[in-house]
């Protein structure tokens, strides 16, 4: 009788939070109730690494790989931008880092990444070929680019030059909620940055994620695009998954 795999366990680190859960890859979905530890100040990756071995410490039935979210660019478990997290993450082999100090193996990833891989292997774009871009609208505009089921990593569309401006600061959810712009103000932004995307990329289909994607049905019909649009499904969810996902399959 062949062995079950031993489940991996995702990590998804955020600003004020950390939060993580061994995840059952047949679902898609956590296999025991996620936990959040606060994020320690400062957030360097050495503190970081304390909170992922205690965090661990929680669920000592879960031994498999472990996958972490990082909001930067990751190259071969390097962190290569630091813009919203502490700058001593800059350079920093951060895979190397948490394997050592949590005896486990942990591959890093980009969180926009993370939550694409996810939906596009069991959220909103599950069974979808071509190329699907996934954009999380938040503080800025994350995104990630599976084609065929494959991660293209590290894309950071939001940060295209779009009129002058770097997209993401016009046509972020920060900027609307910034500037009070209506749905139907804001809609005609996201129809300019996504028609960007269709005329660079040709995509197949569209996720929108992030949190103002429960408020999907307020300004996705507004957009004029010739690519099918949808809101993301795993919602807060996708970090984890697609972090655990990502180290079950040695890391992409």
């Amino acid at each position: 009788m062949a062995q079950t795999a031993p489940q991996p366990f995702g990590i998804d680190f955020g600003g004020t939070g950390i939060k993580g859960a061994p995840v059952d890859l047949d679902a898609g979905a956590f296999a025991a109730e996620r936990v959040r530890i606060k994020t320690p100040d400062p957030s360097t990756p050495e503190r970081v690494a304390e909170v992922f071995v205690d965090l661990l410490a929680q669920f000592p039935d879960c031994t498999g790989a472990v996958g972490v979210t990082v909001p930067g660019v990751v190259r071969h478990g390097v962190v290569r931008s630091a813009a919203n997290i502490h700058k001593s993450w800059l350079g920093t082999d951060a895979d190397r880092l948490f394997t050592e100090a949590t005896g486990r193996e942990v591959h890093v990833v980009n969180d926009a990444d993370a939550a694409g891989f996810a939906e596009v292997r069991y959220g909103a774009a599950k069974g979808r070929s071509g190329l699907v871009i996934v954009t999380t609208l938040g503080t800025g505009i994350g995104s990630a680019m599976v084609h065929d089921g494959v991660l293209v990593p590290n894309s950071e569309l939001g940060h295209l030059e779009i009129d002058g401006h770097d997209a993401e600061t016009r046509a972020a959810n920060s900027a609307r909620e910034r500037e009070d712009l209506s749905w139907e103000r804001w809609a005609k932004r996201l129809t300019t940055y996504y028609r960007t995307l269709e005329r660079l990329f040709s995509p197949e289909l569209f996720v929108v994620g992030g949190g103002v994607s429960k408020n999907s049905d307020e300004f996705l019909p507004l957009l004029d695009l010739d690519t099918e649009i949808i809101p993301a499904a795993l919602l807060n969810k996708a970090g984890v998954v697609g972090a655990a996902l990502y180290a079950s399959e040695g890391g992409g």
